[in-house]
């Protein structure tokens, strides 16, 4: 199972990297049990049975005393999801102060896919294998000539801030992520579920697999209770 300093790769060029962790069960233990002046060393049944207990119940705030920090490395359109979560800390690569890396994402063919419905109530489907074929393509094609015109720009000693604009939203970013646990079930329970674009539930499901090795008690209790943060 992956630890601290262990990279989980996703997609074609990108990762989640767990850089540090001070992330425990007894963290949440602890941080319910000073309300009666109380500390633990070390987990046995009743605290676990505690855990449980806060979960179900919806008390907040003992999951909030760890702090997990990640290195992800993403598309930008998945990046611009992921940071609507804000109630946690991010700092992004930044195109104004150095170049852009030459990764794009060009999804595999399995999930080149159509949109049925109305928003709100649409599901996806699988294109035929010739149109797939022919988004790959056509991506790959934008892709390069945007990066040509990038080049371009830069060339001409138009300033980053501003050669950046004609960067498509398929390049990669790279970014820091710290959150505790409490706020790092909210983002997987509608990140890593049916409903969420499929390429960000890759990064949640890496992301969780984190969580479930350094919080096993308190990922199982999330699990059991319908997976909503408390």
């Amino acid at each position: 199972m992956p630890g601290i300093g262990d990279t989980i790769e996703v997609l074609d060029h990108g990762f989640v990297r767990l850089d540090a962790a001070e992330a425990t069960d007894l963290s949440v233990v602890n941080g319910a049990r000073v309300s009666f002046l109380q500390m633990k060393e070390s987990m046995d049944g009743k605290d676990e049975g505690l855990i449980r207990f806060l979960m179900r119940e919806g008390h907040a705030s003992p999951f909030e005393h760890n702090l997990f920090r990640f290195h992800v490395r993403s598309p930008i359109a998945v990046a611009r999801e992921w940071m609507r979560h804000r109630w946690s800390s991010f700092n992004e690569h930044s195109l104004r102060y150095s170049a852009a890396v030459e990764d794009f994402y060009i999804p595999e063919a399995a999930q080149i896919r159509t949109q049925v419905g109305k928003p709100g109530a649409y599901r996806f489907e699988p294109v035929p294998p010739t149109v797939a074929s022919q988004a790959q393509d056509l991506l790959g094609k934008h892709y390069q000539e945007a990066w040509n015109r990038y080049q371009e720009l830069l060339e001409m000693g138009v300033a980053r801030e501003l050669a950046r604009l004609v960067l498509p939203v398929g390049i990669y970013t790279e970014f820091y992520w710290s959150v505790n646990a409490r706020s790092l079930m909210n983002f997987v329970s509608l990140r890593n579920a049916d409903q969420a674009m499929w390429e960000i539930r890759q990064y949640a499901a890496a992301v969780e697999a984190f969580f479930g090795e350094l919080m096993p008690v308190t990922h199982a209790a999330f699990v059991e209770f319908g997976r909503k943060a408390p």
